[in-house]
């Protein structure tokens, strides 16, 4: 389970990276610019994508190892 919350805190972190990168950068790389529903908000999807990962590696450290 550990390495399960690990690899989806690496995956949001990585998308929110992306989405800000792409917003600042122009770079058309990332999930979150291609979701439609977001359109206009794809900045404050991105910073949620970041404090999810963050939440989900804080999540994983405080599980045990097995």
């Amino acid at each position: 389970m550990k390495q399960v919350l690990e690899i989806l805190g690496f995956v949001a972190l990585v998308q929110g990276v992306a989405g800000l990168v792409h917003e600042f950068t122009d770079w058309n790389w990332g999930l979150v610019q291609r979701l439609g529903f977001l359109d206009g908000y794809e900045v404050y999807a991105s910073v949620a994508l970041l404090v999810l990962g963050v939440a989900l590696f804080a999540a994983a450290g405080s599980r045990k190892s097995v």
